[in-house]
């Protein structure tokens, strides 16, 4: 489980897919980033674009700011490839080494674990946006609660009493 846990905290979402960068998934698989991105040029049919896509500089430098561990990426003269979660399965196939084959379960596992953590927070989002609504609209009750108590409490002005005696206009 401290596997799955390790390779899922190395896994970003760009452009709304969850991914892995070519250098930290050929540390896993036990390869230089050379080697893994040469393995994904000679096949090329694949690799898709669902599969594997090269980053953006933006994304790039997006990327190296948030995630120190990719610092050394920041003078690199290429951009990384990032590998969906088939991706990285092919990876592990064309790479062929036993390393990679191992490393490729927990990979997988890592990105169903965090399929699975994601969707158990989309629940739980769904169930708190529920429950604020319902605060709110108690909220609102409470307050005009409180509103008709401070009117029962508090007491009008007296009326003014009429002076007895002789009135002079």
């Amino acid at each position: 489980m401290q596997d799955i846990e390790r390779i899922s905290s190395r896994i970003l979402t760009i452009r709304g897919h969850r991914v892995m960068v070519d250098a930290d998934l050929a540390a896993l698989y036990g390869v230089t980033t050379k080697r893994l991105n040469e393995q994904v040029k000679r096949n090329r049919r694949r690799f898709p674009p669902p599969f594997v896509f090269q980053l953006t500089p933006v994304e790039k430098n997006e990327v190296v700011a948030k995630c120190d561990h990719l610092s050394r990426l920041r003078f690199a003269p290429g951009r990384p490839n990032v590998f969906t979660e088939h991706g990285a399965l092919m990876a592990s196939a064309v790479l062929n080494t036993p390393r990679a084959v191992q490393i490729s379960v927990y990979v997988i596992e890592a990105f169903v674990h965090m399929r699975n953590a994601l969707s158990t927070s989309k629940v739980l989002g769904q169930r708190l946006n529920e429950l604020e609504r319902r605060v709110g609209t108690h909220d609102r009750a409470i307050g005009e609660i409180l509103g008709a108590i401070r009117q029962l409490t508090t007491s009008p002005d007296p009326p003014k009493r009429k002076r007895i005696g002789f009135v002079h206009d």
